[in-house]
């Protein structure tokens, strides 16, 4: 019962009321696949066109969970941490989850023998359909996304970045990763090594600015695994910055949108949005 709250938690992302903006609800066609996505935009409710922050979700470890999964609300503290900083911030919910539905497109296959490279591609298939429809959007600036994933989500960021789309300036993955509690056991991962070789294959063509977070209590991906994808990604080339932060909670995994996690990560991510040229707007109530 512990995993499925953590794991639901992760893809709701809280309930609080949306804050002072507009929410916007789209559905946006996936190329070649024949079937849309739902995706939600939380305006910043500041006048002018805006950076795009693209908040990507985990997947949760029972498939029965998917089809209920939801979306984020604009007043969620992760979406929040964002939108007080000028960013409009887009939600996709991908093939497979919840309203949007369809078939579930980022399968790795058996636990014995998964295949982690072409999952993460799958998964950022529709995060770059959802970017691409909302840069056509007035007030959006259509250069410099921020991309944003959350365990399987940030999984896909990375598998995107290695893609190095044009309209893209930084990538933060939050916990990033496929294959976690392998039959149900936490801290045990389908093939880790795949996982590992995956992250190089990434890090051969991914040029972006990224950032990869995790906890010293992650039970999805713990530290000596978050090192070692980080060490293949950026011996193949690719440039990323590993922070690897203290315990959170009971189960560090539910960092990004957990209650006052963005007390923790928000520094860490305000330090690597400054780095990388995002004049970000004070943080306003």
């Amino acid at each position: 019962m512990r995993l499925v709250a953590v794991v639901l938690a992760l893809v709701l992302g809280g309930c609080a009321a949306a804050p002072a903006g507009r929410e916007e609800v789209h559905s946006v066609p996936i190329p070649g696949a024949f079937q849309a996505i739902t995706v939600k935009l939380c305006r910043p409710g500041v006048p002018g066109v805006v950076p795009l922050a693209v908040i990507n979700h985990g997947s949760p470890a029972q498939a029965s969970d998917r089809a209920t999964a939801r979306l984020a609300d604009c007043g969620s503290e992760a979406v929040t941490w964002f939108t007080r900083r000028g960013f409009a911030v887009l939600l996709p919910l991908r093939r497979g989850y919840g309203e949007s539905g369809g078939d579930w497109a980022e399968g790795y296959g058996r636990c014995a023998d998964p295949f982690y490279a072409p999952a993460g591609r799958e998964t950022a298939k529709d995060i770059r359909a959802a970017i691409d429809f909302a840069i056509a959007l007035p007030e959006i600036r259509p250069e410099g996304v921020l991309v944003v994933g959350q365990s399987a989500g940030g999984w896909g960021a990375i598998a995107l970045a290695a893609e190095d789309p044009p309209m893209v300036g930084a990538i933060i993955s939050m916990a990033g990763g496929r294959g976690g509690w392998a039959q149900g056991r936490p801290n045990t991962n389908c093939r880790p090594e795949r996982l590992v070789s995956a992250a190089g294959e990434y890090g051969r063509t991914t040029r972006l600015p990224m950032l990869w977070v995790y906890t010293a209590n992650d039970s999805f991906f713990d530290p000596d695994l978050a090192l070692a994808m980080h060490q293949a990604f950026t011996a193949a080339g690719g440039a990323a910055e590993l922070e690897m932060l203290g315990p959170f909670g009971r189960d560090g995994h539910s960092l990004f949108f957990g209650p006052g996690g963005s007390g923790t990560w928000g520094p860490v991510v305000e330090a690597f949005l400054t780095a990388n040229g995002y004049a970000t707007r004070s943080a306003t109530r």
